[in-house]
């Protein structure tokens, strides 16, 4: 599956959802994420612009693989992700097999992310409102799409942004402004 994503700062956040309520959007859930990233043993995944993480959302867990950047308009790339067995131990557990092959930490990016979703054009979208520690406020709009409705899913959501007024697009991962806040290395 493709995501196919648009990440926006300075929203005038009341306004935003105001007016995705008004196209039908629904309250879908209020969470605490915390993203850990890894780093590689074979390949240099900054460089490829790949990402892989530990994704916790209270006692669940998700591992995420994304594929490199498709355009510069969208985050778009393919994301495949498989969901843990619930609870701390799980998450521990993935954790101490990825040391055993060689990945190591990078940094845990945490967010408090409150879900929107709503249907446009045929697709099921997602605006999430991100207060990300260290880095500040953000509004992402997001589409899950198969290949073949790329296109399709990048006119709507950039539709979406457009129409909700959405203007300072932030071209940035969470992870490359975190590890910018901590003065590592990008």
């Amino acid at each position: 599956m493709l995501e196919v994503e648009v990440k926006f700062r300075g929203a005038d956040r009341a306004a935003t959802v105001a007016a995705l309520l008004e196209m039908g959007a629904q309250l879908a859930e209020d969470r605490t994420d915390a993203d850990l990233y890894f780093r590689a043993p074979d390949r240099d995944l900054k460089a490829t612009d790949e990402a892989f993480r530990l994704r916790r959302i209270g006692a669940n867990s998700v591992l995420t693989y994304k594929g490199p950047r498709r355009d510069t308009e969208t985050k778009t790339r393919t994301e495949i992700e498989v969901p843990l067995a619930p609870g701390a131990e799980t998450a521990a557990d993935a954790e101490k097999l990825f040391a055993a092959l060689g990945y190591t930490p990078v940094t845990t990016v945490r967010k408090k992310r409150r879900v929107y979703r709503l249907t446009r054009d045929g697709f099921d979208c997602e605006a999430c409102f991100d207060t990300v520690e260290g880095v500040g406020e953000f509004v992402e709009l997001e589409i899950v799409a198969e290949e073949a409705d790329y296109e399709r899913a990048k006119a709507s959501v950039l539709a979406l942004a457009a129409e909700l007024g959405l203007t300072q697009q932030e071209p940035r991962s969470y992870l490359r402004m975190v590890l910018q806040a901590q003065g590592a290395e990008a």
